[in-house]
C-alpha cells in the first residue's frame, strides 16, 4: 500500500528531519561535556550531471570522551531510477524517478559497556511520469551491546513500544519481529544485537498517520538510548573488554556491508559514499574461530542476548 503525499509534504518532512538531527547532535555534545568532542558539520551537494541530485548534512564526532565515532546524517536526494534494492516489493515502480530523504545514525561509544546504537527514519516518494507519486516510510532503532544488561534491553524495548502504542497495539510486536528478522547475520546464524523495532515500505495508515508514526519513532530515540549511555559510560574496563568490543564490531561491519538494504540502496543509486559509510566503526578486529570460556561475560552475550527474546 502507498500513500499520496500532500503538496507541502516534502518541505515539512525535510524541516522536521533537519531539526531532529540538530537536537540529537546537541544531546551527544552534552554527553561529551565541557572540553569534550564537538561534531564536525559537513554540508554537501550533488551537482547536476551526477547520478543523484540533492543535498545533505553529515555531522560526526570522532575521538570523543564518550563516543569514539558517532555519525548522524541528513540527506535529501532525487534520482532518475529507483535502485533494485528499493523495488523488491514494488515491481510496478521499477525504473521510476524517486525522491528520498531521511536521517540515519550509528553511534560507536568508547566504553565497551556502552552499546552501539542505530536509528533511521526516512520517506521515499516515486512515480512514473504522468502518474501521481506514491509515498512510503521506513525506520526504526536497534541496540547492539558488547556486554549485555537485561535492564538496558528492557528499557530500550519499552521505549519503542510506548512510542508506537498510539498507532495500534499490533505495531510494536510486528516491528520488533521485523527487526529481529532483518538484523540477522545469515552467514553467522546470529542476531546483530538485542533488536528494537524496524519497518519499511510502510504507508498503511495513510500519509499523515504514517508520517506521524515515523516521527514518533524518531522522537523516541534520545529517551531510549541516552539513559543507557549515562548508566554505563563510567564503568571501568581494561584490555580484555576492549579486545572483545573490537572483535564484536567486526560483526557490525559484516552486516552493514553484506546485508543492509540501506547501504546497498545508497551505493547502488550513486549516493555519497563517505556519508553512507559513516556507520563503520573506527577500529575493528577479526579473530579466527574465537571461542570464549563458558559462563564468561563475553560468552553470555551470545547465549543470553544475541537471541530472539520477548524483552517486555
Amino acid at each position: 500500500m502507498s500513500a499520496a503525499p500532500h503538496s507541502d509534504a516534502v518541505p515539512r518532512v525535510r524541516a522536521w528531519l533537519m531539526d531532529l538531527q540538530a537536537r540529537i547532535i546537541a544531546a551527544l555534545e552534552g554527553l561529551e561535556g565541557e572540553g569534550g568532542a564537538r561534531a564536525v558539520t559537513d554540508p554537501w551537494r550533488k551537482e547536476p550531471g551526477e547520478a543523484l541530485q540533492g543535498d545533505g548534512i553529515t555531522r560526526i564526532i570522532e575521538g570523543g570522551r564518550v563516543f569514539e565515532r558517532a555519525g548522524c546524517g541528513f540527506s535529501h536526494v532525487r534520482g532518475p531510477r529507483l535502485p533494485p534494492s528499493a523495488t523488491q516489493h514494488r515491481p510496478e515502480l521499477a525504473g521510476a524517478p524517486f525522491e528520498a530523504m531521511g536521517v540515519s545514525l550509528v553511534f560507536h561509544p568508547r566504553n565497551p559497556y556502552v552499546p552501539t546504537v542505530h536509528m533511521n527514519v526516512r520517506m521515499i516518494a516515486a512515480g512514473h511520469p504522468g502518474q501521481a507519486p506514491v509515498c512510503w516510510f521506513g525506520g526504526g532503532m536497534d541496540l547492539t551491546p558488547y556486554y549485555g544488561f537485561e535492564e538496558d534491553a528492557v528499557h530500550f524495548h519499552r521505549t519503542c513500544r510506548d512510542a508506537l502504542a498510539p498507532f495500534g497495539d499490533d505495531k510494536y510486536p510486528r516491528f520488533k519481529q521485523w527487526c529481529d528478522e532483518y538484523f540477522y547475520l545469515k552467514h553467522r546464524d546470529e542476531q546483530r544485537g538485542v533488536g528494537g523495532v524496524f519497518f519499511d515500505d510502510f504507508a498503511e495508515l495513510g500519509f499523515e498517520q504514517s508520517l506521524a508514526m515515523t516521527q514518533a519513532v524518531g522522537e523516541a530515540f534520545l529517551g531510549a538510548y541516552l539513559p543507557i549511555v549515562e548508566r554505563r559510560q563510567d564503568t571501568p574496563y581494561g584490555e580484555r573488554e576492549r579486545d572483545f568490543q573490537l572483535y564484536r564490531r567486526g560483526r557490525y561491519v559484516e552486516f552493514n556491508l553484506v546485508w543492509d538494504r540501506g547501504t546497498h540502496f545508497g551505493l547502488q543509486s550513486g549516493g555519497r559514499t563517505e556519508s553512507i559509510l559513516l556507520s563503520m566503526p573506527p577500529l575493528v578486529s577479526w579473530q579466527y574461530r574465537r571461542e570464549d570460556p563458558p559462563g564468561s561475560h563475553e560468552a553470555e552475550l551470545t547465549r543470553r542476548f544475541l537471541v530472539r527474546r520477548n524483552w517486555i
